[in-house]
């Protein structure tokens, strides 16, 4: 695990006050350290959990997607996209206003369809299978990187979630809307090396 100095600094200045609060005698341990503990402990949970939630209905919430993104980045899954490209061409684009989760399932089936589509076009035979068998095959046919596949099964994980209900954040959604296109292009790209 990666210290980060954020991490240190929040923690460090929670102790401090933790001290302060117990040093002098006017100050008991109360509510109030308690919350200075808990801030100490939250910037460490990170690596433990996606988010806590505190007393007073605080939600901190981890960097899951951008590590999602980052992973997808370094595999060379996001293509960059043009004009033509911003324009929303993908129903699951359209909908991710009204419905979330129903553009998130969208967004899953698209890739799911352009794997498949891999797989087909190399001759490759395709039953029923999910991204995460499509894409293992793509690996062993040397039709996807390892990483590639690591990035798509990151970005299906948070897809299925929305898909069997989970609620989906505003923050969620517009990252899916801006990495899912890039993917989806790469993933033509691989299609049409092939034709």
């Amino acid at each position: 695990m990666k210290i980060k100095p954020i991490q240190v600094i929040i923690t460090a200045s929670a102790l401090i006050l933790i001290g302060a609060h117990i040093i002098w005698p006017k100050l008991s341990i109360d509510s109030i350290t308690a919350i200075l503990i808990a801030i100490a402990v939250v910037p460490w949970l990170g690596t433990l959990f996606k988010s806590v939630e505190l007393p007073g209905g605080v939600k901190v919430e981890y960097q899951e997607l951008i590590k999602a993104k980052d992973n997808a980045e370094r595999a060379g899954l996001l293509a960059p996209l043009n004009k033509k490209d911003n324009q929303k061409l993908y129903i699951f684009e359209q909908i991710a206003e009204e419905d979330p989760n129903l553009a998130l399932a969208g967004l899953r089936i698209e890739i799911e369809k352009r794997l498949r589509t891999i797989a087909e076009s190399n001759k490759l035979e395709v039953k029923k299978e999910g991204i995460a068998t499509l894409s293992r095959r793509l690996v062993e046919n040397d039709l996807l990187t390892q990483q590639e596949r690591s990035a798509i099964l990151d970005i299906s994980f948070l897809m299925n979630s929305a898909a069997h209900g989970y609620t989906v954040d505003r923050n969620t959604t517009n990252w899916a809307m801006e990495v899912g296109p890039r993917i989806l292009k790469t993933l033509d790209n691989k299609i049409a090396k092939k034709k």
